[in-house]
């Protein structure tokens, strides 16, 4: 769902008239009263940075799908923005035109700022243009300085920090913002990092044809675009193609600031340090689990979500491992079993939800999943869908890790780390000595709420049901 632009009025104030002295009236001489013009009020709306998601207190402008100057009409499209977990198109509350653009793209602001302006009419756009570009002045001013003070204080300050300062004190540029990827005033609207690896591939977003949502270009594009672009240079030179494919390495010693998404991870991993935890650990064999997968997954079903399903069929035995505690003096049984899982991306993590798992079907389990999976690569995911987990997964068994803790996300009760499946030597119930699929799963709980006994009793649930899969396909 799209987000709506707030914006504010800031009417012209007409102009004001003082009388200090009252002329004379003379006899027979025949006086007329000045006729006082008042201009018109124009309507000039201040366009905020919105609340994308309970946690954002920034966005970064991705692109401006609209030009300044351009009309605008309610509900139209008007701006991405990238919030702590996603990128969201931003409609227009009102009709107008988009008179100043504040904050250009690939800048940040904080939620609730001004960004841009909005005209009503065409006529009030050099009105706004005037207003921003005064209130810009003051805030320029009013920083110089600080950078007077970090000059002159160079044996405390270093040089990288003294030219960040006098970055961060340049005034936004008011004008017309001319999107990179964009052609004959047509905007191509792409991921950052699909932006990103263009770059670094050298790859022009112009001509790449976007496979995300609404024409999107997303980082599989731009990948498609620059191994097309290496095979046609190496028809011509090897040499050259082998120059095109290379990328750049990691700048050594370099300092790198966070991401938006890094950002938010960094509030949140620090949030859940005052949550006490404890961990239990439990091996599960997968050799039916392994069978039923090999089975149906030809019919789309995938891994994530059989243990998702298997855990949210336990859940549902174990309401108090699904259970939340928000403000340390309470905790809420959730009504619904939302297994959130999660997924790497460039530069972050993101949990995609799988809301109501014990109730939907394992095939409409798993399309739902790749659905959320191809909107977490895309930063499509709308607040619902990553931030109303009660259960979390993480599963690192795919790269070959066989046991590893993880850390609770604030606001839930408990998450579950997966480890690989592997084939161990155990003996069996006649004595003998037999082979075996196992896996490790290691859960942390919030010891305010869950107990020793109840995640052991849940692992046991949980372990009987992956161990006799017969009812994850019902």
């Amino acid at each position: 769902m799209s987000h709506l632009l707030r914006t504010a009025f800031i009417p012209t104030k007409p102009p004001s008239l003082h009388h200090h002295h009252r002329s004379p009236v003379l006899p027979n001489v025949h006086t007329t009263r000045p006729t006082i013009r008042f201009a018109p009020r124009s309507k000039i709306r201040e366009i905020f940075m919105p609340a994308l998601s309970s946690t954002m207190t920034e966005g970064k402008i991705v692109s401006w799908v609209k030009s300044q100057g351009d009309k605008l009409s309610k509900g139209e499209s008007v701006v991405v923005v990238e919030s702590d977990k996603a990128d969201m198109d931003v409609e227009s509350f009102y009709d107008g035109y988009l008179a100043a653009i504040i904050v250009d793209e690939g800048s940040s602001a904080p939620v609730g700022s001004a960004i841009a302006l909005l005209a009503e009419s065409e006529e009030e756009i050099a009105v706004a243009l005037e207003q921003a570009q005064k209130s810009a002045a003051p805030e320029a001013v009013a920083a110089a300085p600080a950078v007077t003070e970090s000059v002159v204080s160079s044996e405390s300050v270093g040089v990288e920090k003294q030219k960040k300062v006098a970055e961060q004190v340049v005034a936004p540029a008011i004008g017309t913002a001319v999107h990179p990827a964009s052609e004959g005033g047509k905007r191509v609207v792409a991921s950052p990092y699909a932006k990103k690896l263009a770059k670094e591939l050298g790859v022009d977003l112009r001509g790449v044809v976007g496979s995300g949502p609404n024409g999107r270009v997303v980082a599989k594009d731009v990948e498609a675009a620059a191994t097309l672009a290496a095979t046609e240079v190496a028809t011509a030179s090897s040499d050259n193609a082998a120059a095109a494919a290379a990328l750049p390495g990691v700048k050594l010693g370099s300092t790198v600031p966070f991401t938006t998404m890094q950002n938010a991870v960094s509030r949140n991993m620090v949030e859940s340090l005052a949550v006490p935890t404890f961990r239990v650990g439990y091996t599960i064999t997968t050799d039916a689990l392994d069978a039923l997968y090999k089975k149906i997954k030809s019919k789309g079903v995938t891994m994530t979500a059989l243990l998702a399903k298997a855990t949210a069929l336990a859940l549902v035995q174990h309401p108090v491992v699904n259970s939340s505690c928000r403000d340390g003096k309470s905790f809420t049984y959730n009504s619904s079993i939302n297994i959130a899982v999660a997924v790497a991306m460039d530069g972050g993590l993101i949990t995609p939800v799988l809301q109501d798992a014990d109730k939907v079907d394992i095939y409409s389990l798993s399309r739902k999943w790749k659905e959320l999976v191809d909107k977490a690569r895309a930063k499509q995911l709308q607040p619902h869908e990553y931030s109303t987990g009660t259960f979390t997964l993480s599963n690192l068994g795919m790269f070959g890790v066989d046991r590893f803790d993880a850390i609770l996300p604030p606001g839930t009760g408990a998450i579950m780390a997966v480890g690989a499946s592997q084939p161990t030597v155990v003996a069996t119930k006649d004595g003998r000595i037999g082979m075996k699929i196992q896996m490790l799963v290691n859960v942390t709980a919030d010891h305010r709420v869950i107990y020793g006994a109840d995640l052991a009793s849940f692992l046991q649930t949980l372990a009987k049901i992956i161990e006799d899969p017969k009812d994850l396909t019902l």
